[in-house]
């Protein structure tokens, strides 16, 4: 990953219409970012203009052009990238680069109605509704969840509407990183244990996203259920603040491997870095 960044393969459909606007395609430092047409490009005539001393050559290999910035560029950086395909066809693109990610892979199609360009996109259409599909499902059964209505609550700091008491509270703090407040909380009959992670992005100039949350045992590694709300997905930079809350039930403490210590992991999108962990102990929690 670069810097924090999160590689992604898209699809670029081009408009025939004069003032159509250039696209662009996102580079990041040491990484190349390839873009693949549907037909051969010519090499002699794919130029990207000012790029000494900040890209690699320029590589045009049959149906591919790889770029790859030296280091990351600027904010504001622009190039003007043409590639020339056999036909003699030129499509300009602008390379540029933004925080969360960069294009790995980017299928170009200079014409919407060929059989390519159809079905890339009825691909991505099929891939959307199975999407949507697993998302409602998810959604439906988290609707009907008590450990995710926990979980909400303690996110919008209405503790006092939930069972829970407070355990113990940590601060992690990273100066240009996260600074966690990390609060454990259990509560009887149920009997559930619940972490209130209140983060705040000091980073001056990168967003924050929590990429993914996992509650697994500490020597194993068995992941075991939990319900987890945000009080929202990105964290901007500069100070911005929020909430997340974790909720399980005490009986995701009776591991295969008898010891009674979990960790709740959370990792930053983009990086894949496990940001921050929490270690939590049936008996130090009084479960």
């Amino acid at each position: 990953m670069a810097r924090g960044r999160e590689p992604v393969s898209r699809n670029i459909y081009l408009s025939d219409e004069p003032k159509a606007e250039v696209p662009s395609v996102y580079v990041a430092g040491e990484m190349v970012t390839v873009l693949r047409f549907e037909k051969p490009c010519d090499r002699e005539r794919t130029k990207l203009l000012g790029w000494e001393g900040r890209f690699e050559p320029v590589e045009c290999v049959g149906k591919k052009v790889l770029v790859e910035p030296l280091k990351d560029l600027k904010s504001g950086d622009g190039f003007l990238l043409v590639v020339t395909l056999a036909d003699a066809k030129e499509l300009p693109f602008t390379v540029t680069a933004r925080n969360e990610q960069f294009d790995h892979q980017v299928n170009v199609f200079p014409d919407k109605e060929t059989k390519g360009a159809l079905q890339s996109r009825l691909e991505y259409t099929e891939y959307r509704e199975r999407i949507l599909k697993e998302e409602n499902e998810r959604f439906r059964k988290e609707a009907s969840s008590i450990d995710h209505a926990l979980a909400a609550l303690l996110a919008r700091d209405a503790l006092k509407m939930t069972p829970f008491r407070q355990q113990y509270v940590s601060l992690v703090k990273n100066p240009k990183g996260a600074e966690l407040l990390v609060t454990v909380l259990t509560s009887k009959k149920p009997d559930k244990v619940a972490v209130i992670i209140n983060l705040k992005n000091n980073s001056p100039s990168e967003s924050w996203s929590l990429m993914e949350a996992r509650l697994v045992a500490e020597r194993s590694g068995e992941q075991r259920p939990f319900a987890l709300r945000a009080t929202q997905e990105t964290w901007g930079p500069g100070g911005e603040s929020g909430q997340i809350a974790v909720v399980f039930d005490a009986s995701a403490f009776d591991l295969k491997d008898g010891l009674d210590r979990l960790v709740l992991e959370l990792f930053r999108r983009g990086s894949g870095i496990r940001e921050a962990w929490v270690f939590l102990d049936r008996h130090l929690l009084g479960l």
